[in-house]
C-alpha cells in the first residue's frame, strides 16, 4: 500500500497504464470541479487609468445599430466640474478627441475605499 501511494506521489507509473489514467482523471476532476466548491477569492480587478492623460475604453455591446462603449475618465480630467451639465460637457470634451462624435447615454462616479470620487464611467454610443 505504501509503495502504491509513493508511486502516485512521485508520478512513477508509465503513460497509458491504469494508475496513470487514474492520476490524470483526478487532476482533471480537481481542475474543473474545485471552482464550484472552493472559493479561491478570484475576482476581476477594477482598473482605473494610471495617468491623468489616460482614458480606459471597454466595449459594452451594441444598442440597435450603434456600438456602445464604456469610457473611464479620471476625476482629475474633469476640471472641477460640479453640476451635471458641467460633468457631461467635461466627459464629452475628453472622449470626442479620442473617438469622434459620440452620444453620452449616462455616467456614474467610481469611488475608492474612502468614498472619494476617483473616476467617472461614461457609457456612450458611437
Amino acid at each position: 500500500m505504501f509503495k502504491l501511494i509513493r508511486n502516485y506521489i512521485f508520478w512513477a507509473y508509465e503513460r497509458g497504464s491504469f494508475h496513470y489514467d487514474v492520476m490524470v482523471t483526478a487532476i482533471l476532476i480537481f481542475m474543473f470541479a474545485s471552482p464550484h466548491f472552493i472559493d479561491f477569492k478570484d475576482r476581476p480587478v477594477e482598473t482605473v487609468a494610471l495617468h491623468a492623460s489616460e482614458v480606459l475604453v471597454k466595449e459594452a455591446g451594441t444598442s440597435g445599430s450603434s456600438s456602445r462603449f464604456l469610457y473611464q475618465i479620471r476625476s482629475d480630467d474633469m476640471n472641477g466640474a460640479s453640476t451635471d451639465a458641467e460633468r457631461r460637457a467635461a466627459i464629452l470634451r475628453v472622449i470626442e478627441p479620442i473617438s469622434g462624435e459620440v452620444s453620452l447615454q449616462h455616467y456614474e462616479a467610481v469611488h475608492d475605499a474612502q468614498g472619494k470620487t476617483i473616476a467617472y464611467n461614461a457609457w456612450v454610443l458611437r
